[in-house]
C-alpha cells in the first residue's frame, strides 16, 4: 500500500528530523518502482517505471543535518512492511 508506506516514511521523517529523502521503493506485488520525494513531512510518491534487467532494490538517499543517526534511521526504513 503506497500510502501506508507513505504514511511511515513521513512518521519517521519526523522522527529523525530528516530535511529530504529521495529515491526508488521496490513494493511488494508491484512490478514498477515506486519514486519518493519528501521535503520535510510533505511525501510524494507514485509509480514511474518497472525495474530494469538488475535486481529489484530499494534505493533512498536521505539529506539532514550533520549527526543523523544512519543505523536508527536505515533499520526504520527497513522496517517498512511495503519495501523488498
Amino acid at each position: 500500500d503506497p500510502k501506508a508506506f507513505s504514511d511511515q516514511v513521513s512518521a519517521i521523517i519526523g522522527a529523525h528530523d530528516i530535511l529530504r529523502l529521495k529515491g526508488f521503493a521496490a513494493v511488494s506485488g508491484k512490478p514498477m518502482r515506486l519514486t519518493l520525494q519528501a521535503v520535510g513531512p510533505r511525501v510524494e510518491t507514485y509509480f514511474d517505471q518497472p525495474f530494469g534487467d538488475g535486481a529489484r532494490a530499494t534505493r533512498l538517499v536521505v539529506i539532514g543535518q550533520a549527526g543523523l543517526d544512519h543505523a536508527a534511521i536505515e533499520a526504520a526504513l527497513r522496517s517498512c512492511a511495503a519495501v523488498q
